[in-house]
């Protein structure tokens, strides 16, 4: 048994680093929470960390967990819609969902070196975006418009225990992700010539970008019932989509922003424990990203340094999660996720390509310990429609609005060893 399994670590450690990881947008590009006991609770886990993927939240978190292996799939459905009003074109509405089922794996382990330090790696979806129209938008080009971003970390942790009450660690996020962009022929032309490069701007194909970026984080005992935890996650440098350098700002780069956040776990009964984290994502530090539509569209051409980009703002994310030991062998648990969405009514007209603008996030899940002390563990999570019309947002008269919702449920399997 222990062989099959060890087996099996290496078979999906393995799987993970080749997977494509499917594009999601839950907080702003972000996902809402990484390991699927957190997910089942808001994504809250800063002061709370239960398994092998513990360090995608909190690093400090891996030495409290001990010695155990963690690995799933959550299965990820966002429904898209968009539309532009008034514009040269009329009315027309879009369906983006041509592809809008995906597969999101995850994998955790800890090794425990000796009662106060760990070492671990965990491998995730950090986030993505993904649009697919069924047919070419008017107003972008010729071809059936679409995006697809993945973003794929490996991160080696070491953990270790400062005193009996607090803990620190550090992950080296080893960095993979891929883009590709179609349907954008009309920014192509040389009259007038919005791109620095036009013949690097859309269907090009895949290309793939690597980088890195550092997460810390601590965790510390205040009384026998409450926990603080703070983390901090630097921006990640990551090499340039060469492919698409017309498109992005910064001739292609497109740097992960850098993210930080403090929680509460407390444990309100010996059965009920309560977990509240507030996180920050640093859009505005990203051009590509940030830099706004206008003027940037009309004063400096698509790829460089003042091109135009996607005019994302700052999200500030707010967690919620509780569970409840509701049996010897069960645990339940549930969550609320907001973040107000990053996208300002001037700003939609690009998002076409990214409606990332859900704000709400209803999440539940449960654990069962199995006979042989393995554990199964499901979450779900609804994030109701959202709707964010525009203002001002085509140059050329009319607005483009943006609606979304999504759907997920995951599955993991974990055991202690």
């Amino acid at each position: 048994m222990q062989k099959l399994k060890k087996n099996l670590v290496v078979g999906v450690l393995v799987a993970g680093l080749i997977a494509p990881i499917s594009a999601m947008a839950t907080n702003g590009y972000f996902s809402r929470g990484y390991g699927m006991k957190a997910k089942g609770m808001g994504g809250a886990g800063i002061a709370y960390g239960q398994d092998g993927l513990a360090a995608a939240t909190n690093p400090a978190n891996m030495v409290l967990v001990g010695n155990r292996v963690d690995f799933g799939v959550d299965l990820f459905s966002p429904d898209r819609s968009t539309e532009v009003v008034g514009s040269q074109i009329g009315t027309v509405q879009y369906d983006p969902n041509a592809d809008n089922i995906f597969f999101i794996p995850e994998f955790g382990y800890n090794q425990m070196i000796n009662n106060s330090m760990s070492l671990g790696v965990s491998v995730f979806g950090n986030g993505g975006m993904n649009t697919s129209y069924k047919k070419p938008v008017g107003l972008f080009g010729s071809s059936n418009a679409g995006v697809n971003l993945e973003q794929l970390f490996v991160s080696p942790t070491f953990s270790m225990k400062i005193n009996d009450k607090q803990s620190i660690g550090v992950a080296l996020n080893l960095v993979y992700q891929t883009f590709k962009a179609t349907g954008l022929e009309g920014f192509t032309g040389s009259s007038p010539q919005y791109s620095s490069s036009p013949t690097n701007l859309t269907n090009k194909g895949k290309d793939t970008s690597t980088g890195y970026s550092l997460r810390l984080g601590w965790t510390g005992k205040i009384t026998d019932t409450v926990t603080l935890g703070a983390t901090y996650q630097s921006k990640a440098d990551m090499s340039k989509f060469s492919k698409y350098k017309g498109l992005f700002a910064e001739q292609g780069d497109f740097d992960i922003p850098e993210t930080y956040g403090v929680g509460i776990a407390v444990k309100a009964t010996p059965k009920v424990n309560v977990a509240f984290d507030i996180t920050q994502i640093n859009y505005s530090g990203v051009k590509a990203i940030s830099n706004p539509l206008m003027p940037n569209l009309g004063s400096a051409q698509l790829g460089n340094n003042a091109g135009a980009g996607f005019g994302w703002k700052d999200m500030t994310v707010y967690k919620l999660g509780v569970d409840w030991q509701q049996a010897a062998n069960l645990v339940l648990r549930a969550g609320y996720n907001h973040g107000s969405q990053p996208i300002p009514n001037s700003e939609t007209f690009f998002n076409l390509l990214a409606p990332g603008v859900v704000e709400d996030h209803f999440t539940g899940g449960a654990t069962w310990t199995l006979q042989n002390k393995s554990e199964l563990t499901v979450a779900v999570m609804y994030a109701p429609k959202k709707t964010v019309s525009g203002s001002n947002s085509i140059p050329s008269g009319g607005e483009a609005n943006l609606s979304m919702s999504q759907y997920s449920v995951g599955v993991a399997y974990g055991w202690k060893f």
